[in-house]
């Protein structure tokens, strides 16, 4: 499981590009904040500060990397963050090989047991 294909690394590579801009990380913070409902485009606006064409892209940017939906109610548009498991999917990959290549010592305060 710990393996890593080229799949995890381009999936990786894209949500951390995408989470590469300060104000795309604030729309993905504030959809978090909101929780699973979501807020919609104008509230998603004021919550950040960010509004038009460049919070149309930079939504659009998030959603490309599966860190958010958007979801047609009504008149309006929401945006949901659907990232909480790909963010524990990030941190995964991330910590997932800690420590790997160092002294045996050096596991000892991250969890990591041999097999």
């Amino acid at each position: 499981m710990n393996d890593i294909t080229d799949t995890t690394l381009e999936d990786a590579a894209l949500a951390f590009a995408a989470l590469g801009s300060e104000q795309r990380l604030g729309v993905l913070r504030a959809l978090v904040r909101a929780g699973p409902d979501g807020l919609s485009i104008g509230e998603l606006g004021q919550a950040t500060g960010i509004s038009g064409s460049t919070l149309t892209h930079h939504v659009k940017f998030l959603t490309h990397a599966g860190l958010l939906r958007q979801v047609k109610k009504g008149r309006s548009i929401i945006c949901a963050a659907v990232a909480y498991d790909t963010v524990q999917k990030l941190s995964e990959f991330l910590l997932s090989e800690c420590c790997a290549d160092a002294p045996e010592h050096s596991h000892q305060n991250h969890g990591s047991k041999d097999e």
